[in-house]
C-alpha cells in the first residue's frame, strides 16, 4: 500500500481520478500539454465516451512519460464485501479498456474507489498483477463541489516535497485554477513525476 513518496524527496505525483465532467477532463489534458507537468490518471471506464476523445492526444505524453495511467475499476463501486469474481471482472474491464484506449497496461497501480481496501482485497487486486495500492496524503478535496478559495488552500496545506496528491476530474473550479497550481509548485522547488518516476516501477517489470 502506497501512501507517499517511499524516501525524502522534493518530488510529487499528482493523480487525477474519475472523470464524468467533460470539461474537467479536456482542461487536465490541455494542462498536461501546456506545462510538462507529469500526470497519472486514473479514469474509470464507465466514463470511456468522455475519455476516448482524448486518447490521441494523451497517447504521445504516455510515450514520452510525462502521463501514466492507472486502475481504478470500470464502475467505481466500492469493493468491501463485493465477490472476488466480481472485483476481478470491475478491474479486468477497465485494463481491457485502458489497454485498447491508451495502449498501455496500468499494472501494477490500482487504486481503489473511495480509498476503501483490506487485506482480502489488496490480494485478489495483486492476483491480478496490481501489486501497488495507490492510496494518498494529500488532497484538492474535489471530490465534491468546492470554491477556489477552499480548493487552493488545500493546495498549498499539501503540496509538500513527497505528497501524492488526490484530485478529480468531476467538478470545473480547478479549471481557473492551474496556473495558480503550477506557480506553487515552482516556488515551492517541487518535482512532479509519474508514479513510475516516484517508485521506479515501469509497465515491463510491474
Amino acid at each position: 500500500m502506497v501512501f507517499g513518496a517511499p524516501a525524502p524527496t522534493r518530488q510529487i505525483a499528482i493523480t487525477i481520478d474519475d472523470g464524468y465532467s467533460p470539461e474537467t477532463v479536456a482542461g487536465y489534458v490541455e494542462f498536461a500539454q501546456r506545462s510538462g507537468i507529469p500526470i497519472t490518471f486514473s479514469p474509470n471506464g464507465a466514463y470511456r465516451e468522455i475519455w476516448d476523445r482524448h486518447a490521441d492526444a494523451l497517447r504521445p505524453l504516455i510515450e514520452a512519460g510525462q502521463v501514466q495511467i492507472g486502475n481504478h475499476t470500470w464502475t467505481h463501486l466500492n469493493l468491501l464485501g463485493r465477490a472476488d469474481d466480481a472485483i476481478r471482472a470491475d478491474i479486468e474491464r477497465n485494463e481491457e479498456w485502458i489497454n485498447k484506449t491508451f495502449g498501455i497496461t496500468s499494472r501494477p497501480w490500482f487504486r481503489p474507489p473511495y480509498g476503501s481496501h483490506n487485506a482480502h482485497v489488496d490480494a485478489v487486486v495483486a492476483g491480478l498483477g496490481f501489486t501497488k495500492v495507490l492510496i494518498w496524503n494529500g488532497s484538492f478535496g474535489d471530490s465534491t463541489v468546492l470554491s477556489p478559495g477552499q480548493l487552493m488552500d488545500l493546495a498549498r496545506r499539501y503540496l509538500q516535497p513527497g505528497t501524492i496528491m488526490l484530485g478529480h476530474a468531476n467538478h470545473q473550479t480547478v479549471l481557473g485554477l492551474f496556473d495558480q497550481i503550477q506557480q506553487l509548485i515552482t516556488e515551492r522547488r517541487l518535482e512532479p513525476v509519474t508514479l513510475d518516476t516516484m517508485f521506479r516501477t515501469s509497465r515491463a517489470v510491474g
